[in-house]
């Protein structure tokens, strides 16, 4: 038996273990470097540097969009076309997805250098904080293709059902990362400019080592280069299948953009650099419940495809489960513990430590219900509904996180700002309710015609 049929035949929890956990402990890691490089940063050039982080996250938010449209996009088709015995098919399209991935890297970073500046006076940046986001940011786009190599093949290796290499990669670029930002930034005194260097060396490390999977032999399906010519009809459904991610990260470019212009207005350059901060820890809490994500999508896919409808709804009631008990955790940890989590990134400044407190307390004031809602997003997007999936999406990044940051702090200031997320959060986790309940009642009747 290989590793893609296993997908339809194991016991649905081993499973989700056996493929979730390397996927969670990547992307754990992956989220502790985010929050080292803003604590490195934070003790080691200031608050004014983690805000020049803050403001640049909508860059690197369309930057992993892009990565995700691809990445995401194919995988989704690969575990189906491997679950309906297509394996030649599984290739081109992992032919295509490599292809697709450089060209879009080149224009993404050509234009960002070019308009570097001005998108950074749109994303908020203030005079003192724009030379700090300047530098960092110049480097990411630069090294911007190891990261969309690294992460967008990655996805291909866990489809395929081998979730130990993905982990590997994630590992090896998190970790190397950690060991990199004190050494750039304490010793050899490079600033800001050297946490960018060590998250670009750490992504380059992680694009060789996926290439060198696929290169040696061992994976499931195979690099040809006949593949690389693009096929229409494989683009066209590569993007369709990733448009709900993508559409997310693309939202969140715009939210955050809008967050941060409302930050400042409201609360200066001591709000986005309380706020950067706040963000890296839901993100240490979000990060494995993509990890889950990642490893329920084969499963799902797979047994979608196979028409085992039993197992995809197990393996969806599992998942939420556990996204829950993940996000409930970090909802008492913003409650209980803020002041000693913000005193991590800077324990000087009293201020930031106060602001950044109140915020955390009410921005994640919501999170144990996140969970599930980020978890049903993901199944529709892995039994190939990206309409669902998007709208989902796009219900707590777009739809109503935005007009909530329009309309709160009018009426509440500041804390209208922080209560934005938590509003959004109620309100989409609701329609994620509503809309998966359909769905149980659409897939009981296609299982039941299959008996």
């Amino acid at each position: 038996m290989n590793r893609a049929e296993e997908l339809g035949t194991g016991k649905i929890g081993s499973l989700l273990l056996k493929f979730s956990l390397p996927a969670i402990v990547g992307m754990v890691v992956n989220a502790l470097y985010n929050v080292a490089d803003r604590a490195f940063v934070g003790k080691g050039v200031g608050s004014l540097a983690i805000a020049g982080i803050t403001v640049s996250f909508p860059v690197m938010l369309v930057l992993m969009g892009f990565g995700m449209l691809i990445g995401l996009g194919a995988n989704s088709l690969i575990s189906i076309r491997l679950g309906e015995k297509k394996k030649s098919e599984a290739e081109l399209i992992l032919g295509n997805s490599i292809v697709l991935l450089i060209i879009v890297t080149i224009l993404l970073t050509t234009g960002g250098l070019i308009f570097l500046k001005p998108l950074l006076d749109l994303f908020g940046a203030s005079p003192s904080v724009l030379p700090y986001a300047s530098s960092y940011l110049k480097i990411i786009l630069i090294g911007s293709i190891f990261q969309h190599v690294g992460f967008g093949m990655n996805n291909f290796i866990r489809g395929e059902g081998n979730p130990k290499v993905a982990m590997f990669t994630m590992l090896i670029g998190g970790i190397l990362n950690i060991i990199l930002d004190p050494l750039f930034i304490f010793v050899f005194k490079w600033g800001i400019e050297g946490a960018a260097a060590a998250t670009v060396i750490s992504q380059m490390v992680s694009a060789i080592w996926v290439l060198s999977y696929y290169f040696s032999g061992k994976s499931l399906l195979k690099i040809h280069f006949k593949n690389f010519k693009l096929n229409w009809n494989v683009v066209k459904s590569i993007f369709v299948l990733g448009s709900a991610p993508f559409s997310m990260q693309i939202a969140a470019s715009m939210v955050n953009t809008l967050l941060n212009k409302q930050l400042s207005y409201h609360g200066g350059d001591l709000a986005l650099s309380a706020m950067g901060i706040v963000f890296s820890i839901g993100m240490l809490f979000l990060m494995p419940i993509f990890g889950i994500n990642q490893g329920a999508q084969p499963i799902i896919g797979y047994n979608y495809g196979a028409r085992q409808f039993n197992r995809v709804k197990k393996t969806h009631l599992l998942a939420s489960v556990a996204a829950t008990v993940i996000t409930t955790t970090g909802f008492f940890a913003a409650i209980f513990l803020p002041e000693v989590i913000i005193g991590f990134f800077n324990s000087d400044d009293s201020d930031l430590i106060e602001l950044g407190s109140h915020a955390m307390r009410i921005f994640l004031s919501m999170f144990p219900i996140v969970g599930f809602q980020i978890v049903t997003s993901n199944y529709f997007q892995a039994v190939g509904k990206p309409h669902q999936a998007m709208l989902l999406s796009l219900s707590r990044q777009v739809l109503l996180l935005i007009p909530f940051l329009f309309i709160l702090p009018g009426i509440w200031g500041l804390n209208g700002v922080f209560a934005s997320g938590p509003a959004a959060d109620f309100g989409a986790s609701l329609l994620a309710g509503t809309l998966f309940y359909f769905e149980m009642k659409s897939l009981q009747r296609k299982h039941d015609a299959t008996e």
